[in-house]
């Protein structure tokens, strides 16, 4: 599944670059959006130095270039 499709089906702003909040270990953990595998979004959390596969829709909190939350997963439940 593209990034493209993920958009459409998911219902989420995913682009590749993005920077995003995955918040499953009960904190804010920064990141960017790198590609998209098999339907889930390859994200590299700061500090890392890889890419780990993450659902679209689910502990993730997407961000615009100014930082500000766009788009809460969490929320949309």
């Amino acid at each position: 599944m593209s990034m493209e499709q993920i958009r459409k089906y998911r219902g989420v702003p995913a682009k590749r670059g993005m920077r995003v909040f995955f918040t499953g270990r009960g904190h804010d953990e920064p990141g960017r959006i790198k590609s998209a595998r098999g339907g889930y979004l390859m994200i590299e959390l700061d500090g890392d130095g890889f890419a780990c596969s993450y659902h679209p829709t689910w502990k993730l909190r997407y961000l615009d270039e100014g930082g500000k939350v766009i788009f809460d997963s969490e929320a949309k439940q």
